[in-house]
């Protein structure tokens, strides 16, 4: 079994967190360190450490991050003009958590995300 991570603490609201939706399948929150105006980590809330360890039976909850990510883009009023679904994958991808998320990142311009 993978080990607790923070995201667990803050989905079960044990540390608080500025949380802008949450169900029975994910959550979502406000990051901390935020990259842009708006940046919000959207989680399943069972713990699967990295995208390698996704299995069939987590279809429905990665399948609700997708919809839940264009809902609060809407809310956010990102939705029109654009924003990045970012998911990382271990250590050289830049993961930090242990428990997958995604970063849902806009209200201002992002520019190109890998150089040329």
């Amino acid at each position: 079994m993978a080990e607790e991570t923070i995201f667990s603490k803050i989905i079960r609201r044990e540390i608080p967190s500025d949380i802008v939706y949450q169900d029975d399948l994910v959550t979502a929150f406000r990051d901390i360190s935020p990259q842009a105006p708006t940046h919000i980590l959207i989680v399943p809330n069972v713990l699967i450490p990295t995208v390698n360890d996704v299995k069939p039976e987590h279809e429905l909850a990665l399948g609700r991050i997708m919809t839940v990510a264009a809902k609060i883009a809407e809310q956010e009023g990102i939705a029109e003009d654009g924003y990045r679904l970012i998911m990382n994958c271990n250590r050289h991808a830049g993961q930090v958590v242990y428990h997958i998320h995604m970063h849902l990142i806009g209200g201002c311009h992002l520019g190109p995300l890998l150089a040329k």
